[in-house]
C-alpha cells in the first residue's frame, strides 16, 4: 500500500506547503454546500418543490434532535452550527464511496480541526448563553479544587473527538480495502452497504457528541440556580 492509500496525498506543492487531497475534498464539499444553499435560496418558494421540500425536512429532522436535548431558547442558535456540522460530516464520511477519493474523515488533521470546533463552539455558546463570569464559573464547582481536572476533561474530549471519528473512518475503508483485495469485486454490495451505514452512524454520533457538549456549556451551574436572581425569574 502506497502513501496514498494511508494518509492525505500531496495535489500541488507550493514552496514548503502541500495542499494534500484531504484539503481538495473538504473544499469541494464546502462547495457544493455553498451551492445548494444558493439554490434553495433562489428557488424559495410558498409551494415548495422537491428540493425545497428535502431541505425542509432535513432541518425538521435536526431541529427536533436539537429540541431533545437543548433548552428552547437556544435551539435557534444552535442549529446552524450543528446543523452544518452534521451534514458536512455525513457528507464527508459518503465521500470514500466515489471512485478515486478518501473521505476527508480518514486523516487525523481534518477530525482535529472539526473537534476543535466544537471546542471552540460550545465555549462560544457557554460564554454567549450564561455570560463569561458564570461560564468560566462552573469550572470551579463544586470545588476550585476540581479546576485542573475540568481543564483535563475539556482537553481529553476533544482528542477523543477528533481519534473516535478517524479512527472509526480510517479502519472502514482499511477493512473494504482488504475485502477487495482477498475477494476481488464481488462482494460490493454489501461493502457499499456497510460503508454508507457507518458513515451515517459516525456521523451522527460526532453531531450527538457535540450536541451534547455544548449543551452541558449551556446548563446553568449550582451556583447559578441557587442564585437570587435565579429565584426571582422562577
Amino acid at each position: 500500500m502506497n502513501h496514498s492509500e494511508l494518509g492525505a496525498e500531496i495535489v500541488w506543492q507550493i514552496g514548503p506547503f502541500g495542499i494534500t487531497s484531504t484539503v481538495v475534498t473538504t473544499w469541494g464539499i464546502m462547495l457544493l454546500f455553498t451551492l445548494l444553499a444558493l439554490l434553495g435560496h433562489l428557488t424559495l418558494r410558498a409551494a415548495p418543490g422537491r428540493l425545497q421540500t428535502a431541505i425542509e425536512a432535513v432541518l425538521i429532522a435536526i431541529e427536533d434532535a436539537l429540541k431533545e436535548v437543548l433548552p428552547p431558547t437556544a435551539v435557534r442558535q444552535v442549529l446552524p452550527f450543528v446543523g452544518t456540522l452534521w451534514l458536512f460530516v455525513l457528507a464527508a464520511n459518503l465521500t470514500g464511496l466515489i471512485p478515486g477519493l478518501h473521505a476527508p474523515t480518514r486523516d487525523l488533521s481534518a477530525t482535529a480541526a472539526l473537534a476543535v470546533l466544537v471546542f471552540g463552539a460550545s465555549h462560544w455558546y457557554g460564554i454567549r448563553g450564561r455570560g463569561l463570569k458564570n461560564h468560566l464559573r462552573h469550572y470551579t464547582e463544586p470545588s476550585v479544587i476540581l479546576l485542573p481536572f475540568h481543564i483535563i476533561s475539556e482537553i481529553t474530549r476533544t482528542l477523543a473527538l477528533a481519534i473516535r471519528l478517524f479512527g472509526n473512518m480510517m479502519s472502514l475503508e482499511m477493512a473494504a480495502l482488504l475485502v477487495l483485495l482477498i475477494a476481488g469485486f464481488l462482494v460490493p454490495v454489501p461493502l457499499l452497504l456497510l460503508h454508507v451505514i457507518e458513515a451515517v452512524v459516525q456521523a451522527y454520533i460526532f453531531g450527538m457528541l457535540a450536541l451534547i457538549y455544548i449543551a452541558g456549556a449551556l446548563e446553568p451551574g449550582e451556583s447559578e440556580t441557587n442564585s437570587p436572581s435565579s429565584k426571582e425569574k422562577s
